[in-house]
C-alpha cells in the first residue's frame, strides 16, 4: 500500500501525540532540499518516553502503511533519535538537545506546520 509523504508524516506526528510528545513540528522541505520531503522534530521529555515515542512511530508506520525505517540512529542512547523513512526524517529529541541543535532554525526556510490532534497549524 503506496502513502504520499504527507499521510506518512501526519501519522507520524499523530503516532509521537499517542506517547505524549511536546511541540510535535512538522516541517515541509521538498522544495528546500532533497534530502526528504517531510522533517519532523518532537520531544520526549525522558530517554523511556523518547525510546516510547520512537516505538510508536515506527509500529504505526508499518502496520499502517508497511514502511519500515531505512536508518535508525540514537535508539539506545536516546537523547536524539532519528527514524528515516527517505521521504520523512523523524527527530524525537530531549529538551537540551532540541534547544542546542534547534532544528527548526535550520530548516526555517521550510514551510513549519505546528501538530495538533484536533487540527494542522501553519
Amino acid at each position: 500500500m503506496y502513502m504520499d509523504s504527507e499521510r506518512l508524516a501526519h501519522l507520524a506526528a499523530e503516532a509521537c501525540d499517542d506517547k505524549k510528545a511536546k511541540d510535535i513540528l512538522l516541517i515541509r522541505v521538498e522544495e528546500v532540499s532533497s534530502i526528504a520531503d517531510w522533517i519532523l522534530v518532537s520531544e520526549g521529555l525522558s530517554d523511556v518516553q523518547v525510546r516510547a515515542i520512537v516505538k510508536s512511530v515506527e509500529q504505526r508506520i508499518k502496520e499502517e502503511a508497511n514502511v519500515i525505517p531505512i536508518r535508525k540512529e540514537g535508539i539506545n542512547e536516546a537523547k536524539w533519535s532519528l527514524l528515516d523513512y527517505g521521504d520523512l526524517i523523524v527527530n524525537v529529541m530531549q529538551p537540551y538537545e532540541r534547544s542546542f541543535y534547534n532544528l527548526e532554525s535550520f530548516w526555517s526556510n521550510g514551510k513549519q506546520v505546528f501538530y495538533n490532534k484536533n487540527k494542522i497549524n501553519s
